[in-house]
């Protein structure tokens, strides 16, 4: 072929227009928004959130698909105002490429419309309203923990098959709540001695402690999460009921966090979890080893959440080379979930939640001494939501 001057030209061109476009499709660096309870009576939940995301960076390298990372973080002090303003500032102002950490799902519920208006992706370490898994399920909105329901499904069903007749509930009047005990209540099929619902953030649990006395169940079943649970539990057994009633809850309500608060009162608790520090894989292993090195205790589920959220994040970003303003590609490479969870195999269902193993957990003392959850086995095996069935996706 004879190249002129002219042809050598165009050549230099379009060589030069295919190396910017290449430029403009990858991206030159990744920024996440983490949004999440640092402080009041939920700052545990977040402060593990935002831990064990921050160590799934260190395993990295602080890069997800070799692009160095910048954490934009902001604490929703447990206020869906404050939550609004912050998730704002991060879309329009610095500009992020993922949002995380919202622990609480009122919270979500109150962010998720601006954030999904603005075709962002949030990849939720922990709320997981109903809304977002059934009617109002969204392609920007992807869990990485459960639906709302599915920890407390996992404690009915477990509840049911130890042979518990009578069972008074427990929980906090707000959206998670009222799944919680929806969830319960979907595989339980024994006596509801009452549903007691508490305000969000109730620290004095007198009354409801009263009433436990006069119900007389032969269980008692609580979601209180934070700060919520510890001081429950405590009054709990200072009271004595513990002596006559057998204390469940979901696996946040009996975490290494609620654990270390509280102590050997809760020897002896039940509860479910699909994680467990004691999951015997390469990736949990390594994950719990270095949390503990890292950050002194064992790690909680909800740390677990957000080390798994930012591994779902790298996964992503890897799966469209880069190319994050493609957002159909990104939202693709994300429900393909390519990555090695801390739980084990992990697989989206079409409404963005994991379909997953649910685990039956009691407190004892481990090898150590130390108070801690075991893992007893398997309650749910492929486990999914109760509302995929109404999302579009």
């Amino acid at each position: 072929m004879k190249f002129t001057a002219t042809t050598l030209r165009h050549s230099v061109l379009a060589a030069a227009v295919c190396a910017a476009a290449a430029s403009a499709s990858a991206a030159d660096s990744v920024k996440v928004g983490m949004v999440t309870t640092l402080s009041g009576a939920g700052a545990g939940l977040g402060v593990d959130i935002r831990d064990g995301f921050s160590l799934a960076l260190t395993h990295l390298g602080n890069k997800m698909g070799n692009l160095p990372v910048e954490v934009i973080s902001g604490d929703d002090q447990q206020s869906p105002d404050v939550a609004k303003q912050l998730v704002d500032k991060m879309i329009k102002k610095d500009k992020v490429d993922f949002m995380s950490g919202i622990v609480f799902s009122n919270l979500m519920l109150a962010v998720g419309p601006t954030i999904f208006n603005s075709k962002t992706y949030f990849v939720s370490a922990n709320a997981g309203p109903s809304q977002y898994a059934g009617e109002q399920c969204n392609p920007y909105f992807y869990n990485v923990a459960w639906q709302n329901d599915n920890l407390h499904e996992a404690v009915g069903q477990q509840i049911q098959q130890r042979g518990f007749k009578n069972v008074a509930l427990i929980a906090p009047n707000y959206p998670a709540g009222k799944d919680a005990l929806a969830g319960f209540k979907r595989y339980y099929k024994g006596k509801v001695a009452d549903e007691i619902y508490t305000k969000l953030g109730q620290l004095d649990y007198g009354t409801e402690l009263a009433q436990l006395r006069a119900l007389k169940p032969d269980a008692v079943y609580i979601f209180l999460p934070g700060g919520m649970g510890i001081n429950f539990i405590k009054q709990f057994v200072d009271a004595g009921l513990s002596k006559n009633l057998q204390l469940f809850g979901p696996g946040f309500s009996a975490d290494e966090d609620i654990i270390r608060a509280v102590g050997a009162p809760m020897l002896g608790m039940f509860n479910a979890s699909q994680w467990g520090h004691d999951m015997d894989n390469p990736q949990n292993k390594r994950f719990v080893a270095d949390f503990e090195k890292t950050y002194g205790r064992l790690p909680s589920l909800y740390a677990s959440q957000g080390y798994d959220a930012a591994m779902l994040m790298d996964s992503a970003v890897r799966g469209v080379k880069g190319n994050l303003a493609d957002k159909a590609a990104v939202g693709k490479a994300l429900q393909a979930a390519s990555f090695k969870s801390v739980r084990g195999e992990f697989k989206f269902n079409r409404n963005h939640y994991p379909v997953q193993k649910y685990y039956s957990r009691m407190i004892g003392k481990d090898a150590q001494g130390r108070i801690t959850n075991r893992t007893l086995g398997v309650v749910f095996d492929n486990h999914q939501d109760a509302y995929v069935g109404a999302c579009k996706l």
